[in-house]
């Protein structure tokens, strides 16, 4: 018996606990956690106001399972993990799940090493950071160990005789005995100061020692002494946070457009602006910002081993304080979620979103410089304001579909993608699907103009009064609602818009072809040259365009900004075709004549579709081809060859 959404609804507890959405082939879709299962998820199967993701996850549900937890706190723990180690499409998810670099001192050893660690253990060392920019780390740690002469080798041992940096004064030798114990830790005192921010201490105390030093007629000394002062100046030339007394602070500031979110977080150590990072999230505009500031904390800290005591925000949210609780668990002391109002610190959070906002306006300017910078590239007269492009997708022409995405000034827009299967082509032959799909989506574009052209472009009166004749009342009245209320938007917003200024083929001179030809196939039709532009994209080793070329095969170099373009729009296209390839194989799968043979499950089912490609292959293959495929041994070989030819 399958599962029954309604009747389990029923069965769930009115306890904490964490929830976990299955589509049909049980793939993990969305995690959740609860106060009360069963009032958190039989909302999702009632009419609610859920936003657009949610609405499309609730569609795909096939069936659910939850966990007890004794707390809100554990469901929150657990939450967090299943998140993390399922990657849930509906769940939001941070790109960018880098971890950030730490400047780490082994305090332990008798002569400790600095150096550089993406890794946060607990075993007694002393971590500095986190370092927002990875270059800038370093650049700090070579600097500390260079004019404080600490030892550059990664395993300490006595020697012989003194390496290089010894000699060309970069290390002061305690492998030779040359600085005794004392004052070895004495100089990684004074850095661990330093890093701490406490550098007006350091700074009297070498003052100090270096007059002393002078006073002695130690001048070499006192030159040493000298240097490491500078040193610590110029470590402490960090932007420093007025009038703000917590000295560790996180801030994160929220800005949006009308394509996506950009969140801006600020790393404040010691009263010092030390970092800052920003994340970008898409598909989420209809959510509240106290819906995305409550999840991005969430899978933000989850990966984080330090944890300031203090993150402030803009928008407050439900489960604060149950974050607080999380939060203050994972650090092992008391961290806050702070909403300020007034005062230094709501001017910090203003600064977080005014720079999340800059960031977002510099992301959009670079994408039309890119576009300005693509036009010269190609010589183009105008600008290729509006790019599409395609891709096939099949197995053995087998289930053959195509995928289309469509650039506007740079930016991918989802939904103008369109899918479509093939119609006229039997056989697998993608020249061929190219030139279909793209003659059709042409003809949407033409027919749509020529009626608009009809009714809204003819200067004539006596032939525009003749022309609206010729229409239906129905039609006449839908084109002119358009006219009046979406046309301004219809080349940006509603079915496949305006004709391309350029087609990007994905592949080399046989997809230029098959698409001009399109092109040609729909001029013809109406009469008229299309001004489309149409170039291959030359693909690398690893499927990335690396290269432009024309009809004639010359290949045009790109630059890195137009190379990442590229290969993010050939990304998209390429996801959408095989999206809907995969679609159509899976609902395909799902009603095959193979679900009746007993011993075939799904795994060995995908393999032998993948294999053949077809149930009426299948059939037609041998004892001996069948055994060829995982997981099918010759016993389960003859019973398939007997089920299917019944």
């Amino acid at each position: 018996m399958g599962f029954n959404i309604e009747e389990e609804l029923k069965k769930l507890p009115q306890k904490p606990g964490v929830y976990i959405m299955h589509d049909k082939n049980d793939n993990i879709i969305y995690v959740g956690k609860a106060i009360s299962l069963k009032r958190r998820v039989t909302s999702y199967f009632r009419k609610t106001n859920k936003t657009q993701r949610i609405k499309n996850m609730v569609k795909l549900i096939d069936h659910f399972e939850y966990i007890v937890c004794d707390n809100e706190a554990e469901a929150l723990i657990l939450e967090c993990n299943l998140i993390k180690k399922n990657m849930p499409k509906f769940n939001v998810l941070l790109k960018d799940d880098k971890t950030y670099p730490y400047i780490k001192i082994n305090v332990k050893d008798d002569f400790p090493n600095i150096y550089i660690t993406r890794r946060l253990l607990n075993d007694g060392a002393r971590y500095f950071g986190p370092y927002a920019n990875a270059g800038a780390a370093k650049e700090m740690c070579e600097f500390i160990k260079s004019k404080f002469k600490i030892r550059q080798c990664k395993a300490f041992k006595y020697k012989d005789r003194a390496c290089l940096n010894y000699h060309i004064k970069k290390c002061s030798g305690p492998c030779m005995g040359y600085i005794s114990k004392e004052e070895y830790r004495k100089q990684i005192n004074q850095i661990i100061s330093i890093l701490e921010g406490k550098v007006d201490n350091v700074q009297k105390e070498l003052k100090a020692e270096m007059e002393i030093a002078s006073q002695k007629m130690e001048y070499e000394k006192a030159a040493m002494i000298r240097d490491e002062l500078i040193a610590t100046e110029r470590i402490s030339q960090r932007q420093k946070v007025s009038n703000i007394t917590d000295n560790d602070i996180d801030v994160i500031g929220i800005a949006r457009d009308d394509a996506e979110i950009c969140i801006e977080i600020f790393y404040i150590r010691n009263s010092k602006m030390i970092g800052r990072d920003c994340f970008f999230l898409k598909g989420l505009n209809d959510e509240e910002d106290s819906e995305i500031t409550e999840e991005f904390i969430e899978r933000y800290y989850t990966s984080k081993n330090i944890i300031p005591p203090k993150v402030m925000v803009r928008a407050d949210f439900e489960d604060r304080k149950l974050l607080e609780e999380w939060l203050t668990s994972k650090a092992d002391r008391k961290v806050e979620i702070k909403v300020p109002q007034k005062g230094e610190k709501i001017k910090l959070v203003e600064m977080a979103e005014n720079n999340a906002k800059i960031t977002l306006d510099n992301k959009k300017k670079a994408n039309k410089n890119v576009i300005v910078d693509l036009k010269d590239t190609l010589g183009l007269e105008r600008l290729p304001r509006k790019i599409e492009s395609f891709d096939i997708s099949n197995i053995s022409g087998q289930y053959m579909v195509a995928g289309m995405c469509v650039m506007i000034d740079g930016l991918i827009k989802k939904n103008l993608s369109r899918r479509f299967r093939i119609k006229t082509v039997y056989e697998q032959d993608d020249p061929k699907c190219m030139e279909e799909v793209i003659t059709r989506r042409l003809r949407h574009s033409i027919n749509l103009n020529n009626i608009e052209k009809r009714i809204f472009g003819n200067n004539n009166e006596t032939e525009q009064k003749n022309e609206l004749i010729k229409i239906t009342e129905d039609t006449k009245n839908k084109i002119e609602r358009l006219s009046q209320e979406t046309k301004s938007k219809y080349e940006y917003s509603k079915g496949f818009g305006r004709l391309p200024d350029l087609i990007l083929a994905d592949g080399g001179i046989t997809q230029i072809k098959a698409t001009l030809k399109a092109i040609e196939n729909v001029e013809k039709e109406i009469g008229t040259k299309l001004d489309i532009k149409v170039y291959g994209m030359v693909k690398n080793d690893k499927h990335q365009t690396r290269a432009l070329m024309d009809i004639n095969r010359n290949e045009i170099e790109i630059s890195e900004q137009i190379f990442n373009l590229i290969t993010n729009f050939q990304n998209e296209v390429h996801n959408t075709a095989i999206g809907y390839h995969k679609f159509l194989r899976d609902k395909s799968m799902s009603k095959s004549k193979l679900d009746e043979i007993s011993g075939i499950g799904t795994a060995k089912k995908v393999a032998l579709l993948k294999t053949f490609g077809s149930v009426q292959k299948i059939k037609e293959a041998s004892i001996d081809e069948l055994t060829q495929v995982k997981g099918i041994n010759e016993e389960l070989a003859i019973k398939i060859n007997e089920e299917l030819n019944k």
